[in-house]
């Protein structure tokens, strides 16, 4: 007969580092529920609840990881959200884009996770296009899967952005009889273009199976940004072209260009709890071997969470850290206190 175990306590489970001698109810914000997001999340969950007094709760909501991350912390719906990719965030920081019109001045970050990603096209190699500029001289009928162009979804903004700098717009797709196909996420592209459903893909995560499945069951041929497509975005958004080296995927023998879409920003509002953004801070650098070690069996190039996690590259934030975060920062000697 198995005897029931009452668990009690009068304060915080853990004594390292810093406590908080009060019951929280904490809210986070992660991605649709099967990505990075709420893994990390949950691994904050644990580490901040057993620093808390008794009593103490997490919720972590369901979001898309996009624009959304920062209008639910704008509408102080949630303490925290994450978001990707950290250019973006900068671009709220300056109400460009989709943050167009938008008062994210109050917007904070608590620091910033490395993720090696970027945005690219492949078209099928049976069609015989091998650039953009063969692409629009030839104008097939294309159906390209993109993600859904709704202004929250940044994975779609970007990419009908990019291939808008290409001169691909709706518009000229369907004056050659194209069409584009548009998902909330980037496995549901690379499905259709399996299925034979699309015969082009403009999508990130470069490193999840679905894109290497993809490459190893379709002959692909990747079609690297245009110097001038590249250009106009930087001007425009302040986005930066990115790599991958030949050899990444199944058919890829040249070095490919596209726009880079790395890192995680984990956001908060300039109001949050100082102690408890200074708290979430210190879980996030001292205990980040907790999360780092659910990556290692992955290389780290294709890795979804890029390891290992560096301190003073993770204080790297394109807003301003809230003063909690900045707090453990400057303590921990991560950066240099201001004067």
């Amino acid at each position: 007969m198995s005897e029931s175990i009452t668990l009690s306590r009068e304060g915080p489970f853990r004594a390292d580092g810093p406590t908080i001698a009060r019951m929280i109810d904490l809210n986070l914000q992660g991605d649709w529920g099967g990505a990075n997001f709420h893994r990390i999340c949950s691994w904050l969950s644990q580490e901040v609840i057993d620093r808390t007094l008794p009593g103490s709760r997490v919720k972590i909501w369901s979001g898309r990881g996009g624009k959304d991350a920062a209008d639910a912390v704008m509408a102080r719906e949630v303490d925290m959200a994450i978001t990707t990719p950290v250019s973006f965030v900068a671009m709220a920081g300056k109400s460009l884009g989709p943050f167009e019109g938008g008062h994210y001045r109050d917007l904070r970050a608590l620091a910033v996770l490395p993720q090696v990603d970027r945005m690219i096209f492949a078209v099928r190699a049976d069609l015989g296009i091998a650039s953009f500029e063969e692409l629009r001289v030839k104008k097939p009928p294309l159906r390209i899967a993109v993600g859904v162009d709704d202004g929250e979804n940044l994975i779609g903004w970007c990419g009908r952005r990019v291939l808008e700098a290409e001169g691909i717009t709706e518009a000229v797709l369907k004056s050659w009889g194209g069409e584009f196909i548009a998902f909330e996420r980037p496995d549901a592209c690379l499905d259709l273009l399996m299925a034979g459903g699309a015969d082009a893909v403009m999508q990130e995560a470069i490193m999840a199976p679905w894109w290497h499945h993809a490459a190893e069951e379709v002959a692909l041929n990747f079609l690297s940004s245009t110097p001038d497509a590249l250009a106009e975005v930087k001007q425009r958004y302040g986005w930066k072209p990115a790599g991958i080296k030949a050899g990444y995927y199944t058919g890829l023998d040249h070095d490919l260009t596209g726009v880079d879409y790395s890192d995680f920003a984990l956001l908060v509002h300039k109001d949050l709890d100082e102690d408890l953004a200074h708290l979430l801070t210190w879980c996030l650098v001292e205990t980040r071997e907790a999360i780092e070690r659910q990556y290692r069996h992955i290389p780290p190039a294709r890795s979804p969470l890029s390891y290992p996690l560096v301190p003073k590259k993770m204080a790297k934030a394109p807003i301003p850290l809230h003063p909690g975060a900045r707090r453990y920062f400057e303590e921990a000697g991560h950066l240099k206190p201001r004067k």
